[in-house]
């Protein structure tokens, strides 16, 4: 079976498991515990918020552990809304992540925020000028993700930043996707919170982070105990902390190989499709994309037939996101980028890790125009 549904999930690479194994077992304490196994469960926390405040550039404290994307996006956008709110608006990219989109909408709906969402032309480009132009005054809050889950584009999130600090906005960039292919240090990015999750670079599910600029006051989701300084309540998952720490040594070093290689294998996939498939269409920016992700819209079939044909012939992949469960709907993001409904619903993804083969992507595109020839013969 070929793998090619990375931007849902990777898997857990083995030593990462090994790093968290010894506190499944013998050092199984809770880090607020006040003996000998509390203080090395503290002591192993402490460490990896170290190893991913170095990966994010940033001071430790300045990192809080999360149980992934979802929540650090609720985190970073109620929490900086909410924490140190100059007035009731916020402002969010057409193409954002449900976690972002729903958690905008909680202000609208229950703290009386106005929103405004800025369009992206047909490749899935924030315009810096029409960003410029949707905020106010009384913006408490920007947040643009740096690269698209299901088309891959990757946003000039810097740019974007700094406009907002021109205005006094803090900015947000969700950067699940982003984690272990582009570069994630705060100053980097301009960025004054970023919310990652484990699950996509080889960390297990159930763990993520967010950074957070310590200037900015941060209001709470989760309330409890006051763990993570306040700012996350409840025991911390020491183990999967360790976890995400041991899975960013692993990726970071690697990581512009891993991209320049991946993105070579990227591009010869694409240039294949569009030779082999008569009318396929890629959705997303050609160029400023993601290393791991290429998607295609198919004319005249389902997006599901595409799915289910592939998997037949031993190749996985995504007809979008996977976050968005159960849902029959168009994609939003695929709209904002102009298509037509039903063109969107025969939307395809495949997304790559940096293990992803050249023979892994012929076959997968084999197994594509075979599933179209024979999907075609039903019609």
């Amino acid at each position: 079976m070929i793998h090619l549904d990375a931007a849902a999930t990777t898997p857990v690479r083995r030593e990462v498991l090994e790093a968290m194994w010894p506190h499944l077992t013998g050092e199984f304490g809770n880090p607020s515990s006040h003996h000998a196994l509390g203080d090395a469960a503290a002591r192993a926390l402490a460490g990896a918020r170290r190893t991913v405040a170095e990966w994010f550039g940033c001071r430790p404290a300045e990192v809080v552990f999360t149980s992934g994307g979802t929540e650090g996006a609720n985190l970073a956008v109620k929490g900086l809304a909410l924490g140190s709110p100059r007035g009731r608006h916020a402002v969010l990219s057409a193409v954002e992540h449900p976690a972002v989109v729903e958690s905008v909408d909680h202000l609208r709906r229950l703290h009386g925020f106005d929103v405004t969402v800025v369009p992206v032309d047909g490749t899935g480009l924030v315009d810096p000028a029409a960003f410029a132009d949707a905020l106010r005054a009384d913006t408490t809050l920007a947040t643009v993700m740096l690269a698209n889950n299901e088309i891959g584009t990757v946003q000039p999130v810097a740019e974007l930043a700094a406009v907002a600090h021109e205005r006094g906005v803090p900015f947000h960039t969700d950067a699940v996707q982003a984690a272990g292919w582009l570069d994630l240090r705060l100053d980097v990015l301009g960025a004054d919170a970023v919310s990652i999750s484990g699950h996509k670079l080889g960390a297990p599910k159930g763990i993520g982070a967010v950074a957070v600029r310590g200037r900015h006051p941060l209001e709470p989701v989760l309330h409890g105990g006051g763990q993570e300084r306040g700012r996350r309540s409840g025991t911390e998952n020491v183990a999967f902390a360790v976890g995400l720490a041991r899975a960013v040594e692993l990726a970071e070093p690697a990581r512009t190989d891993a991209a320049a290689r991946t993105t070579a294998l990227r591009d010869d996939f694409i240039v294949e499709v569009l030779r082999r498939v008569d009318g396929a269409v890629l959705t997303g920016h050609p160029d400023a994309r993601l290393p791991s992700v290429a998607s295609f819209c198919f004319p005249g079939t389902s997006g599901e037939a595409v799915l289910l044909g592939l998997e037949e012939r031993g190749v996985i992949v995504s007809s979008g996101s996977a976050c968005a469960a159960g849902s029959d709907d168009p994609s939003p993001v695929l709209l904002a980028l102009g298509l037509d409904p039903a063109v969107a619903q025969t939307a395809v993804r495949f997304t790559f890790t940096p293990a992803t083969t050249a023979p892994d992507l012929a076959a997968a595109a084999t197994a594509l125009e075979a599933t179209l020839a024979s999907l075609a013969t039903l019609r």
